[in-house]
């Protein structure tokens, strides 16, 4: 009875010790900063190349076009309101 007393004992901490690691984790990247530091990489990486490090001018490209246009839209429809 003692061995597996002992045995469910063993099992449950390890179990405690798991779970304390999950939530360790969880709370890890649940916390604002790392969201913040994960968006940052994920936008850096769109538009520079992890690997090499070298500039993705074709996603540059686009996204100074999408700026363009929208200026340009907000420029022509401020002179169409007037």
């Amino acid at each position: 009875m003692t061995n597996e007393t002992s045995s469910l004992e063993r099992e449950i901490d390890a179990t405690r010790d798991r779970l304390a690691e999950t939530i360790d984790l969880l709370v890890y990247r649940a916390h604002p900063k790392t969201i913040v530091s994960r968006e940052i990489s994920s936008i850096k990486a769109h538009f520079v190349d992890p690997l090499t490090g070298s500039p993705r001018t074709n996603n540059i490209l686009k996204a100074a076009g999408i700026v363009v246009g929208v200026l340009t839209f907000f420029a022509v429809a401020r002179r169409v309101v007037r």
